[in-house]
């Protein structure tokens, strides 16, 4: 199974550009993650991952999606190379399936709300890793928190 279920802020706007041969709308963008815990005595430290969203997906992505915003993917996993004058090029990226909003436009604080009601208040089995992870709070970013970017 290839599954990635992500939740981060958005490093810059989705990049738009459209395939040479259907015309098919390609929207790619950068998510910040930060990392559950943090050293003593160390800042937070954050895992930047490339997402790449395919037609309506990605006119979604494209459409509402602004830097700074916190969003979910979820999506799978794929790696491409390609040759060129440098050499081989090697690149692993999360193809964004579906794409939610993870902050509260209402009050402007951050919420899990769209997150919770598409997967539930409690993570899926086998997700916690023995980190004993049991709710999506878990991963909640206070707009306190200092972003990475």
């Amino acid at each position: 199974m290839n599954k990635v279920i992500l939740m981060g802020r958005l490093t810059k706007d989705p990049e738009v550009r459209y395939t040479q041969t259907s015309n098919t709308l390609v929207a790619s963008f950068s998510l910040a993650v930060n990392r559950r815990f943090v050293r003593q005595g160390e800042e937070r430290q954050a895992d930047f991952f490339n997402i790449v969203a395919w037609g309506k997906t990605g006119e979604f992505c494209s459409k509402y999606f602004k830097k700074g915003q916190q969003v979910g993917i979820i999506g799978r996993l794929q790696t491409r190379t390609w040759d060129d004058d440098k050499g081989r090029h090697y690149i692993t990226e999360v193809v964004a399936e579906e794409a939610y909003f993870a902050d509260s436009k209402r009050d402007g604080t951050s919420s899990n709300a769209a997150f919770e009601e598409s997967f539930g208040a409690t993570m899926p089995g086998g997700m916690d890793s023995g980190a004993n992870i049991t709710s999506t709070s878990d991963f909640e970013v206070s707009s306190n928190d200092d972003l990475p970017f």
